[in-house]
């Protein structure tokens, strides 16, 4: 398939700031300038950094032209809601995904497991009722067999339909798992990808997408409804917002964007 499906999402591609993290910390407000200078128009919240409020954020992102297409945080609980809540509609967002770090004891056994998808669901239900939509984003663990079951699959299998999967492309192939493959899966439930490149070694540095071994053009032949696209690279050994904007320059090429205008 030479093409993708017309209803592949045209939204504006994420930033996740987790890749700017230093930057953020240092000076929100010059980060997220740079950030559209480089090209991009929407970003994904990372845990914001001591002293940066919702409010705050909020004004860089306006002044920056800054879309929000997700929030990543905590699991939302009846303590928390209030918080994320604020935060979300300081950044004009509806999406809140947790993030999954770091990896959650539970892991280690099926009971364990269940009472983790079940807090999940709780989870969702909180967001839900508190007008959000509600994702997880993985990592390698949830591919790691436990008691002879594949944790992503049991949680595919006993989440709430409304929660979605942010498929993180990268952990899965470290994690040994075909990401193509693990999103034909895991369909309709993924609702976001995140884009990411390298050796997919554990320790060992990300790379600007096109520069690893992962097959991303495979993974992009394999979409077959709209999904959120964000970009991330969680260690570089690189300047990360070049890395970034490289990145972004891949994908665009790749879902046969238009040059910009001027």
């Amino acid at each position: 398939m030479e093409h993708p499906p017309k209803t592949i999402s045209r939204d504006a591609i994420a930033l996740q700031l987790w890749t700017i993290r230093d930057a953020m910390a240092s000076d929100a407000d010059s980060a997220l300038r740079r950030a559209r200078a480089a090209g991009f128009a929407a970003v994904e919240v990372a845990p914001l950094p001591p002293g940066l409020t919702p409010g705050h954020l909020a004004e860089c992102l306006a002044r920056h032209g800054l879309s929000v297409s997700s929030i990543h945080g905590e699991l939302p609980t009846a303590a928390n809601i209030d918080s994320l809540l604020g935060l979300a509609h300081a950044c004009g967002c509806s999406k809140a995904i947790w993030h999954g770090w770091p990896r959650d004891p539970r892991f280690d056994s099926l009971a364990g497991l269940r009472d983790l998808i079940a807090a999940c669901n709780q989870a969702g239900s909180i967001a839900r009722d508190s007008g959000l939509r509600f994702g997880i984003h993985n990592h390698w663990w949830e591919f790691d067999p436990v008691e002879g079951v594949a944790p992503i699959r049991l949680f595919h299998e006993s989440l709430d339909p409304e929660i979605f999967w942010q498929l993180d492309v990268y952990w899965a192939r470290t994690a040994g798992a075909d990401p193509a493959s693990v999103l034909s899966e895991l369909a309709p439930r993924v609702g976001s990808i995140h884009w990411k490149d390298g050796p997919a070694v554990h320790g060992e540095p990300m790379t600007a997408l096109g520069g690893g071994i992962l097959d991303l053009p495979r993974v992009f032949r394999s979409l077959v409804s709209p999904v959120d696209w964000v970009i991330e690279l969680d260690d570089c050994a690189t300047d990360p917002l070049e890395a970034a904007q490289r990145s972004l320059a891949y994908l665009e090429s790749l879902r046969g964007d238009p040059e910009p205008a001027g």
